[in-house]
């Protein structure tokens, strides 16, 4: 057995997919076929059960990931050691991100990789946070930047940053905000936000729960683009981190408002699977990103005051008194 056929049967171990992981591999997936056709005629034994939608270790699998996972991640580092001693960095480096991230720095950081590390290959992608948990599970991420769930998860994650969820609003809005503006306020407003299955709502409506308030927005946009827009040309209102809000605050379009202590926040870290070794490539792509999007948040916060004098008057017929949801939606 070398090193190549360990590396593919991890591969397709954790891919539990031939067509999947072949791809990954950059390789045709009769190749791969073979290379395992071959270990198991070497060892004697199968390795994976076939079925209709993909494959699954056996016990002889199980047990031969547990040996060779260590073997693998040392020599894979010591080719990272040795390339790190010629001053060089390299590889393919693939990086999911949740969308907030990815419309507010990916472009700079993506910039600055291919002019600081001309032999890095960096491919990005964007998703939810349980997508892309998922991806980097099965191997088809290296990492990912997420926002940091209550559940526990099977991977290794390092915080990033901490990051405000502000209040937001059109610039030239006809109605004041609170100034001492609290989340049960958004129980009187016309809001626009992301749905239910995107992490920043999560968040949200964790903290509606704490505050006895039902969050029923009247339009839901996953695109944070497309909320900040609705945002600055309408007089619906939004809670989104304040890099999301960014470019929008920067140009004046919209103002955004601190909630009163305790404020909403989201941690924003990047996690990796714990058995795989993180390349110098991809330490040094996720460097990029960290620093940017510190910079990009410590920017944003410059754009958010308290509240203005004054109290927003509820509109006729405010969500806040309907007594029931609208399950027709």
């Amino acid at each position: 057995m070398d090193f190549r056929q360990m590396q593919y049967f991890l591969c397709l171990a954790e891919a539990r997919h031939v067509t999947r992981a072949a791809r990954q591999l950059n390789i045709v997936q009769p190749a791969l076929s073979m290379q395992i056709a071959k270990l198991e005629a070497e060892f004697g034994q199968k390795l994976f059960d076939r079925g209709a939608h993909g494959v699954t270790t056996t016990v002889a699998g199980e047990a031969l990931v547990r040996l060779v996972t260590p073997i693998v991640r040392d020599v894979e580092h010591a080719m990272q050691e040795m390339a790190r001693l010629n001053g060089r960095v390299s590889g393919r480096v693939v990086v999911g991100l949740i969308t907030s991230v990815a419309q507010s720095t990916l472009a700079s950081s993506s910039a600055t990789v291919a002019a600081r590390y001309p032999d890095v290959e960096l491919s990005a992608c964007e998703g939810y946070t349980e997508t892309l948990t998922d991806w980097v599970t099965s191997g088809q991420l290296d990492f990912a930047i997420i926002n940091v769930p209550r559940r526990k998860f099977g991977l290794t994650s390092h915080h990033i940053l901490d990051e405000e969820m502000v209040f937001a609003c059109r610039k030239e809005a006809a109605t004041a905000v609170p100034r001492d503006l609290d989340f049960a306020h958004l129980a009187h407003c016309d809001l626009v936000m992301p749905s239910k299955r995107h992490g920043l709502r999560m968040i949200l409506e964790q903290r509606a729960a704490e505050a006895g308030i039902e969050l029923r927005p009247r339009l839901e946009i996953d695109t944070l683009s497309a909320i900040c827009e609705v945002v600055s040309t309408t007089d619906l209102v939004t809670v989104l981190p304040t890099i999301a809000l960014h470019q929008a605050l920067a140009a004046g379009r919209v103002r955004a408002h601190h909630f009163r202590t305790p404020r909403l926040a989201r941690s924003i870290a990047f996690v990796h699977h714990p058995r795989r070794v993180v390349s110098v490539a991809a330490q040094a792509v996720v460097e990029v990103i960290r620093k940017d999007l510190v910079e990009a948040a410590t920017s944003a916060s410059t754009y958010v005051h308290p509240a203005s004098e004054g109290v927003t008057r509820p509109r006729a017929g405010s969500r806040a008194k309907r007594a029931a949801p609208d399950h027709k939606k």
